[in-house]
C-alpha cells in the first residue's frame, strides 16, 4: 500500500460529485475561498496594526516598610 495512484483520485471525485452534485461541490469550493480570502485579509489586518501598550502595574506595599505594630 503506497500512495494513491491517478486513477484513485478520478474514482473519488466522481465519488464526491456524484453523492453531491456538480452544482452542490462548486457552492462548496465557492465557500471555501471565501474563507481563505478572510483568513488572508484577517493576517494583513493583525501584521499591520501595532502591539497594545503595556499596562504599568500598580507598586505593591513592601510589608517590611510598614510593620505592623509588633513589637
Amino acid at each position: 500500500m503506497g500512495s494513491f495512484s491517478l486513477l484513485h483520485w478520478i474514482i473519488v471525485l466522481g465519488v464526491v460529485v456524484l453523492l453531491f452534485g456538480a452544482g452542490r461541490l462548486s457552492t462548496v469550493m465557492g465557500d471555501f475561498a471565501k474563507g481563505i480570502k478572510a483568513f488572508k485579509a484577517g493576517l494583513k489586518d493583525e501584521e499591520g496594526t501595532p502591539a497594545p501598550p503595556q499596562v504599568a502595574q500598580a507598586a505593591l506595599p513592601n510589608p517590611a516598610d510598614h510593620p505592623q505594630g509588633h513589637a
